[in-house]
């Protein structure tokens, strides 16, 4: 019977020495995949992350751009009213105060006039409401503001309404 146990023990020893190194491989390979997955899965959470604050700024961007977009027309009427009112009328100090107030907090938000007199029209920032004939400037520059056009951090917030010069071969 010892010779039956010692011939029995080597067949049943090497079967369990196969089945370790699969077992072992397979956890090895089970290992491999939750890392991937656990990978992957963060990759895909920094992605959603980078995208919700991209997101954000760009409404946050939106938001204030509109804001300051409604607020032009004010300046409009303050630049307007500092036209129209004599150097001696006692409210011209308020409302120059009030503009240069709005206009300091406009500049600080990134909102930037639109130089448009004597520069080439350029329809990306200006609005030709009119021609005109001019033989002292150049075709297609700009003689007339009609109203002021802005940028806000290098983006067109409201196209200039302008002049515009032909020449009379065009007219």
């Amino acid at each position: 019977m010892a010779e039956t146990l010692d011939q029995q023990d080597p067949q049943q020893a090497e079967p369990q020495a196969e089945s370790q190194p699969d077992s072992l491989e397979a956890v090895r390979r089970e290992k491999d995949a939750l890392q991937d997955r656990l990978l992957r899965t963060a990759a895909e959470f920094d992605n959603y992350r980078k995208r919700v604050d991209r997101e954000r700024r760009d409404l946050a961007e939106y938001t204030a751009a509109d804001v300051m977009s409604e607020m032009l027309p004010i300046v409009d009427n303050l630049e307007r009213a500092l036209a129209a009112a004599s150097e001696t009328d006692p409210l011209r100090k308020g409302v120059e105060l009030t503009l240069k107030q709005m206009l300091d907090m406009l500049r600080k938000r990134g909102v930037k006039p639109i130089e448009a007199l004597g520069a080439d029209f350029d329809p990306n920032v200006h609005q030709a409401v009119m021609h005109e004939e001019s033989p002292e400037h150049r075709e297609g520059e700009v003689i007339g503001e009609l109203r002021k056009g802005y940028t806000i951090n290098d983006r067109l917030l409201r196209p200039a309404m302008v002049k515009v010069t032909r020449t009379e071969a065009n007219g």
